[in-house]
């Protein structure tokens, strides 16, 4: 009975009509994401399943029995965005010392709202690298299970770090003994670390390779985990069926990640000309996040965080996007993400206009959110495209992307896995 209703409960979530059911959208445009070509008048049909049939002219397309298809001829259609650096369940006002008083279940309550509004720009699968508590298993659960409304989720749980890093607590005095719960110290620590975090719901293992902005008492540049420590993290992620993400802003711990194995680099900020090499080389994504040291240095301060927080920004903000502009005309691999909870939530897609206006075209900017994520992600086949046999992710928007990356910023119409999630285009 218990598996019944909720079964019952996903069927209600995904259909407007509250039952499971093929449907079709007929779009204006449909950006072809592989290609660049944008296509006219294309019919998208998808199963009773949410996974996509077909994609085609709408005058060589025949409807199934009894389905109309949503009309989207004013609109330009593409797949739901994806967002591979997202910290769903905190919010900027968590930040610095006020981050002390969050309870783990009010840090769970803020994902949800977060994941509704997440979702509703136009974001339909995010990787989450790095929550308190499970408080991400959680969320992702509950999205899976129909009871949350929000995006598709990979999660990592607590990120790994060394005592005093980026990813321990340090704001409190010694006399509370306090350390965050993945800390591990040395090799074997942080295998039987990642070994804990697989067993309580990660689909991923997020690290803190280096010192960090947000954190209190390091340095953005100064190596943490060492290069043993972080070959045994990867061995361990790899043989468990696992990904790696490192947090990584210096130049050295980017490339002992990278010789290590880890399979994606977070920031990424002061890469150097042999880290893009190796990253070439090995096929390690780099995630440049260059569109929140906007909202750090603007509004950082009345959110709470530390003033030394405001001031490594300062230093190492546009060196970031100098590198990325850098490690993109040098022909790395690169997906989007955004950081996400140290600016607010549902702004993701602002970072778009940074990556065009620090070297992209806006189609690179949008393979990076699409089939550039699906494949660090690990779903390559399953989202990132309109294409058949994906899920039926579909966003569309007044406007041509390629034209102006920015009507991005402004989704009029979402659907995820063939349930309509917003619909402003009054469409009939």
């Amino acid at each position: 009975m218990r598996h019944f209703l909720t079964a019952l409960v996903c069927v209600l979530f995904l259909s407007p009509l509250g039952q499971a059911a093929p449907g079709a959208v007929r779009c204006g445009k449909l950006l072809d994401v592989r290609s660049g070509q944008m296509l006219s008048d294309q019919v998208v049909l998808f199963d009773g399943t949410g996974t996509i049939t077909s994609v085609g002219p709408s005058s060589s397309t025949k409807l199934p029995s009894g389905v109309t298809a949503i009309n989207l001829s004013g609109a330009t259609c593409l797949p739901g965005l994806i967002d591979v650096h997202t910290h769903l369940t905190g919010d900027p006002s968590s930040s610095g010392y006020a981050g002390l008083g969050i309870s783990i279940p009010s840090e769970t309550i803020t994902g949800v709202k977060n994941a509704r509004m997440t979702v509703r720009a136009g974001f339909t699968t995010v990787r989450n690298v790095g929550a308190s508590g499970f408080t991400d298993v959680a969320l992702r659960d509950g999205i899976d299970a129909g009871e949350v409304e929000g995006p598709r989720m990979r999660v990592s749980g607590p990120p790994l770090g060394i005592t005093g890093g980026h990813c321990d607590v340090n704001l409190l005095p010694s006399e509370f003994h306090y350390k965050a719960e993945g800390v591990a110290d040395g090799p074997w620590a942080a295998r039987a670390k990642v070994r804990e975090v697989i067993k309580y719901g990660a689909d991923l293992i997020k690290i803190c390779a280096s010192g960090g902005v947000l954190s209190k008492g390091d340095q953005p540049g100064t190596p943490q985990y060492t290069l043993e420590e972080m070959q045994a993290i990867a061995d361990e992620a790899h043989k468990l069926g696992r990904k790696v993400a490192a947090h990584a802003h210096g130049t050295q711990s980017i490339k002992d990640a990278i010789r290590a194995g880890i399979d994606s680099i977070e920031h990424s900020s002061l890469i150097d000309d042999e880290g893009i090499a190796l990253a070439k080389q090995h096929g390690t994504y780099l995630v440049f996040d260059i569109y929140n040291d906007d909202f750090i240095l603007q509004e950082g301060a009345k959110a709470g965080m530390l003033p030394e927080s405001i001031e490594k920004e300062k230093k190492i903000g546009r060196l970031q996007r100098e590198n990325f502009r850098h490690a993109f005309q040098a022909g790395t691999k690169m997906a989007f993400g955004t950081d996400a909870g140290v600016y607010p939530h549902g702004d993701n897609a602002k970072q778009f206009a940074k990556m065009v206006e620090w070297g992209m075209k806006p189609l690179d900017a949008i393979q990076a959110a699409t089939v550039n994520a699906a494949d660090l992600i690990g779903w390559p086949d399953k989202i990132g495209a309109l294409e058949t046999g994906h899920y039926a992710d579909l966003i569309a928007v007044s406007g041509d992307p390629l034209s102006d990356v920015r009507v991005l910023e402004s989704v009029k119409f979402v659907m995820k896995g063939g349930g309509v999630v917003r619909n402003d285009l009054d469409a009939k």
